[in-house]
């Protein structure tokens, strides 16, 4: 029988999340109040919390000067093409290592996810050549292939953590009724592993949509994505931080709002198959 939590432990917990959270979000507040503020008041010593006054022309310059929509319009593609492409690619690879593991399945796991320890840079040279070689310099193609590779390992570890929670005696039936190995994955598995499939899909797709070093590497103008928007008002003057934070709140405002509205779903793939 569980024991019940006492009321001080749990007001103790609560302060103790909220204060955790809190310090998160405050970089993230700063910014925000700080593309409302002058660029004199930005970088006032000592800083100023809310500024002298508030202005909105920030925001103004910031979409005057740049074509928003079009770096908007390049992250989702991005963002979202490169997840997509990932699970057409790591759900089969995920069932195979979860329902037919062979002697060395924990040591590709392994070797796949060391590839995450490896620095970007290390490889930033020959990619760049591979993608100055085929044209793929500047295209959202490039940028898609990339990134779905760069997440690839996470895509199928965490799928593969969610299809070990299924039964394997369940595909076994749908194969003994005839099902084949397609039907089998996607009228079979696919559907009981919703949850750990949404979740994984929405973390990607907020990873591709964070994602700074290859879009800046590998794109100019016309697939650069919102991460580059934020560079381009880093200017050989200066730093113009209003501005920036402006730039930064624009860009960071769509992943938030996803954010916000797939907590839930997000939480519940996280713990998927956690209690039996």
């Amino acid at each position: 029988m569980a024991r019940a939590v006492s009321p001080r432990r749990m007001i103790l917990t609560t302060l103790a999340a909220w204060t955790v959270a809190l310090i998160i979000f405050f970089p993230v507040l700063w910014m925000i109040l700080t593309s409302f503020k002058t660029e004199a008041s930005a970088v006032a010593s000592p800083p100023e919390l809310l500024g002298a006054s508030w202005t909105l022309e920030n925001y103004v310059e910031v979409w005057a000067r740049s074509d928003y929509p079009r770096f908007f319009w390049n992250s989702v593609v991005i963002a979202v093409g490169s997840t997509l492409l990932g699970l057409v690619i790591a759900i089969p690879s995920a069932w195979a290592m979860a329902f037919v593991p062979g002697k060395r399945t924990k040591d590709l796991l392994m070797w796949m996810l060391s590839t995450k320890m490896m620095p970007a840079v290390a490889v930033m040279v020959p990619i760049y050549l591979l993608f100055l070689q085929f044209g793929l310099l500047d295209t959202r193609i490039g940028l898609v292939l990339v990134l779905m590779l760069m997440n690839l390992p996470i895509l199928i570890w965490m799928l593969y953590t969610y299809f070990k929670e299924i039964p394997a005696e369940i595909l076994e039936a749908a194969r003994m009724d005839g099902a084949s190995l397609w039907n089998e994955i996607l009228y079979v598995l696919t559907p009981m592993a919703i949850p750990g499939i949404a979740s994984t899909m929405l973390l990607n797709i907020i990873l591709a949509w964070n994602e700074a070093f290859w879009t800046i590497v590998l794109t100019t103008t016309k697939a650069a994505p919102l991460s580059a928007f934020i560079a381009s008002f880093s200017a050989p003057q200066g730093l113009f931080y209003a501005k920036l934070s402006a730039a930064s709140a624009m860009a960071i405002l769509p992943i938030l709002i996803l954010g916000w509205f797939s907590q839930k779903q997000l939480v519940r793939g996280l713990t998927f198959g956690a209690v039996k």
